[in-house]
């Protein structure tokens, strides 16, 4: 999939895009040594709390072979005495966090309660196409009356109020993700509150002494705005999110809330022993990059030790002093609190954000205790070690604005999503290289299966895109170099950006696997 689109057709759609589509990669380029946030901030319009002010709260497990999740509105509170409507999978924001053994498949029952359609996509999974949650595959409210966008699909699969989706796990130890992916509406259906963590285990990783039990955290950052009356504020052109999909026109480049949230809470505080703390970290924010760094009062930073990526352990640590993340990339991080007096506060701070946005939360660091965990100098022996030599062909593939019908839109190769049009066909177990480039911010996700970063603007990989990755994130102007094996299942799957308003306005691609 060549760049095919004119250069009239690349729309000017303000402030940073806008250089970026009169002056092309060019323009791009020189942004991407200073990079801007690729969307619009929402202002929250109640007033907000104190940052540090909110315990943390860790999201319910479930686990076992068969689940069942209830997706329901409830009303919860995110800021202190605010009652605000919620989208939930069991009654919660984030949703219960599943826990699973590698290789152990598990069956998952999902029951939509809500007003629309929804279909759910367990995120970095590797899983047989029927069970994927492809964004036309709609589970239907009782009653639903409206045609829907799956119907625009003839190989579309849809259900009555219920549906179970079977994941094997044959994969390696990570943290994944869950969350809505209905066509043209995953970004609203996310933003309302339809995620949740699932994580993976395995005996060899529980063998390696990593910090466990209270002292591994699984952490989901996402940014939101309210309304005067406690809603999430959401600029959607249709808040029914029924027929017309897209958000109005200062927030198409994406949606950047206000209000900084972990696991559902507004700037969290945690209290914690004097010892090291394995920190499982999402982005499951819409459109909104974070550079975090774990800063104490006195300006001392601590190292960020990376041990894991999106796709499970990485052969040896890397040590950060701050680590980027866009949205839907995971890293798995050991914090040593160790090393800091009784007492102290260690603040995780976004080194992009700017006022209330550049703090995330805090740690405090409030009693002394013994500590037996470890960190391994190796982590892992099982990563896939594919060569340029066994690639059977590469692609190119551009990210960028355009024109979709009569609007703006964001488009894969110059052409918008079509989920009966097959993009890409490749052969199960061939090696390819994709090769990929961005006008502005575009986190570049593929399904199915993950890859190792190559090279980035004709240079190294950056010390973060160590491991095995299922998200690249792309500055803006750059260009990156993926290698992978496309194994596991044939059958129809998905890439996209996961700035989840560009993949709402057409920036999704199909893959089929033969």
């Amino acid at each position: 999939m060549r760049e095919r689109m004119s250069r009239r057709q690349v729309l000017g759609i303000g402030g940073a895009l806008g250089v970026v589509a009169l002056g092309g990669l060019s323009s791009a380029a020189a942004l991407s040594r200073r990079p801007a946030s690729t969307g619009a901030v929402l202002r929250s319009a109640v007033p907000l709390p104190p940052a540090f002010a909110v315990p943390l709260p860790i999201p319910s497990v479930l686990s076992g072979a068969e689940i069942e999740i209830v997706q329901r509105e409830v009303t919860a509170e995110i800021l202190p005495g605010v009652p605000t409507r919620l989208w939930t999978y069991g009654g919660t924001f984030p949703g219960p966090t599943i826990e699973s053994h590698r290789g152990r498949a598990v069956t998952v029952a999902h029951r939509n309660e809500l007003p629309v359609p929804t279909v759910v996509h367990l995120h970095g999974g590797r899983t047989p196409a029927e069970s994927d949650g492809y964004p036309t595959d709609l589970v239907l409210p009782a009653g639903w009356g409206h045609m829907g966008h799956g119907m625009h699909d003839p190989r579309a699969v849809t259900s009555e109020v219920t549906r179970s989706y079977t994941f094997p796990l044959d994969q390696r130890a990570t943290m994944l993700w869950y969350h809505d992916h209905r066509m043209d509406f995953t970004a609203p259906a996310i933003w309302r509150g339809l995620a949740g963590m699932h994580i993976v285990r395995d005996s060899a990783e529980e063998s390696l002494g990593l910090p466990s039990g209270v002292r591994e955290l699984p952490l989901m950052i996402a940014d939101r705005a309210f309304a005067a009356d406690g809603s999430l504020a959401y600029p959607s052109i249709d808040p029914t999110l029924q027929m017309q999909h897209g958000v109005q026109e200062p927030y198409i480049a994406g949606v950047l809330g206000d209000v900084i949230l972990v696991n559902g809470a507004p700037w969290p505080v945690h209290e914690v022993d004097a010892a090291r703390y394995r920190l499982r970290i999402l982005n499951a924010s819409n459109a909104r990059h974070y550079d975090l760094e774990a800063v104490l009062d006195d300006g001392r930073r601590l190292d960020l030790v990376q041990i894991g990526a999106d796709q499970g352990l990485l052969r040896a640590p890397v040590i950060h002093r701050n680590l980027p993340i866009a949205p839907a990339e995971r890293y798995d991080v050991i914090l040593d609190f160790g090393q800091v007096p009784l007492g102290s506060r260690v603040r995780i701070v976004n080194r992009l954000g700017s006022g209330r946005t550049r703090d995330v939360m805090a740690f405090s660091v409030v009693r002394k205790a013994a500590d037996s965990s470890r960190i391994p100098e190796v982590l892992s022996d099982d990563l896939p070690e594919w060569q340029r030599s066994e690639a059977v062909r590469v692609r190119d593939f551009s990210f960028r604005a355009g024109q979709m019908g009569d609007g703006h839109g964001w488009l894969i190769g110059g052409q918008a999503f079509a989920p009966d049009r097959t993009d890409v066909t490749t052969r199960l177990g061939d090696v390819e290289i994709w090769r990929l480039v961005a006008d502005v911010h575009h986190p570049v996700h593929l399904h199915l299966v993950g890859f190792r970063v190559l090279s980035r603007g004709g240079r190294a990989p950056l010390p973060h895109d160590a491991g095995l990755k299922d998200t690249v994130s792309l500055r803006p102007g750059e260009s990156a170099e993926i290698i992978t094996r496309f194994d596991g299942y044939r059958g129809r799957y998905l890439f996209h950006c996961h700035n989840a308003e560009h993949e709402d306005m057409g920036m999704m691609a199909n893959l089929e696997i033969t």
